[in-house]
């Protein structure tokens, strides 16, 4: 199962399999629960905890070795300048096919009253929901400019001390790199070299951390399965939940179709190289997490020039978020439709423009859709307190593998904005991957 010779991608793929049927069967034994959680889990845990380990040190080496490339801060900014269009353009897209599936299908229809209640009543006191709505109001109560001002830090190493301050760092970094681009290259070219080559040994850690990711995914994915929600009312769920994966099925067509017509690419040629980090995606329900494996795949294994991915897709883990945008339209009509609200067109169209809104900035981490999607309901304003919390607990049940979805979702289209940005600014080439023990004979 693990020998060389067979792509990354099946290895992980095996060892999520594996992790299913095992949390499967720990399900059936008393004490498989427990077993799992306390020697199992650490894995996957541990697994997670070093790729956020090495994502801020990625991100300020990478990004710093693409500004001082440059050598031209206005090629930076026709960089970012498209990145940024190009993700505002592709959420836009997302958002309205969730909204388009959501109204054709109509999953809230037909769910009971006594369905509803038998939900309220389970998750009615739920920690997960009365965070994320607790959350949820704070930001609502934050001012137009409080994502400009929180986006400049007042302490860097407080910044880089927290993966959730990644605007902040990249903000720091871009700074830094233009500042350095005006100073003279006799001064900063041993700042320059020391970054170089921290990029390049972060890279390398990204291949050995790869190493485990098999096992790690197995150990992730059985504890998402020993943990799941009452199997009774995943099935009451099941119509929402599809309607959610069709959308996001949809949105990956569009993805391919990006590819090949734009970046004439073979579309499943792209899927066979970005194959493990959408898998890491999916087990870890967490773009930031992700980061390390989804530049690592896009540089080697498509051949992105680094002075583009450093920028387009860090910036992308934060503000790009395709798949919990598609989701929240789909969630908000499907609530709506559940509690018998009814939503006008202009209500469809606030949908659509805070969802775009609120997917700027968002946290790249797991359940971050759930508190975006709690800001677009209380921006329709046909929701009362009490309606919006009914409606979180219908939906909490499939959340998380909801999550583990759209979160791949997101990547995908981080990946895909990527080449489409390389390649109009003519920085495709042909892949160079490495494998974990290049150089080591060197030893």
């Amino acid at each position: 199962m693990f020998s060389k010779k067979i792509p990354l991608h099946l290895k992980i793929l095996a060892g999520m399999l594996i992790g299913l049927v095992f949390g499967f069967i720990m399900t059936q034994i008393s004490w498989g629960k427990n077993f799992t959680i306390d020697w199992i889990k650490p894995f996957g845990t541990i697994f997670v905890n070093l790729l956020k380990l090495i994502a801020i040190p990625l991100i300020v080496a990478s990004l710093l070795k693409g500004i001082s490339d440059l050598k031209d801060i206005s090629k930076f900014a026709k960089i970012g300048g498209r990145s940024i269009l190009i993700y505002v353009g592709t959420t836009v897209v997302a958002i309205t096919i969730g909204l388009l599936v959501v109204n054709i299908i109509k999953p809230g229809n037909g769910i009971s009253q006594k369905t509803i209640d038998t939900m309220t009543a389970t998750y009615a006191g739920n920690e997960g929901v009365t965070s994320k709505l607790m959350t949820a109001d704070s930001q609502a109560n934050s001012g137009p400019l409080d994502f400009i001002e929180n986006m400049i830090p007042s302490n860097l190493f407080a910044a880089l001390g927290n993966n959730g301050s990644m605007l902040q760092v990249i903000f720091f970094v871009i700074f830094f790199g233009i500042a350095m681009l005006l100073v003279p290259d006799e001064r900063t070219k041993t700042i320059k070299s020391f970054f170089d080559g921290l990029n390049d040994i972060v890279l390398k850690m990204v291949d050995l951390i790869m190493l485990t990711a098999p096992f790690a995914v197995f150990a992730l994915l059985a504890t998402v399965v020993v943990s799941s929600e009452s199997p009774e009312i995943l099935m009451a769920l099941i119509k929402y939940a599809l309607t959610v994966t069709l959308g996001l099925g949809l949105m990956i067509g569009f993805y391919l179709t990006l590819v090949g017509l734009i970046v004439k690419r073979n579309p499943w040629w792209f899927l066979k190289q970005l194959a493990p980090a959408q898998l890491l995606a999916f087990t870890t329900s967490s773009s930031a997490a992700t980061l390390p494996v989804t530049m690592e795949r896009v540089e080697e294994h498509m051949g992105v020039d680094k002075e583009v991915s450093s920028f387009v897709l860090p910036v992308g883990a934060t503000i790009n978020m395709d798949g919990t945008s598609l989701y929240q339209a789909v969630a908000a009509v499907f609530i709506a439709q559940a509690l018998l609200v009814d939503l006008t067109f202009g209500d469809q169209l606030v949908i659509i423009l805070t969802a775009l809104m609120a997917s700027i900035g968002s946290a790249a981490v797991p359940g971050a859709g759930m508190v975006m999607l709690v800001i677009v309901l209380q921006a329709v304003g046909k929701f009362t307190p009490e309606e919006i919390a009914i409606g979180l607990t219908l939906i909490f049940a499939v959340d998380r593998p909801l999550d583990m979805l759209r979160t791949t979702i997101n990547v995908t289209g981080d990946a895909t904005v990527s080449l489409i940005v390389a390649k109009s600014l003519g920085k495709l080439k042909e892949p160079k991957p490495e494998n974990w023990d290049d150089y080591t004979k060197n030893i």
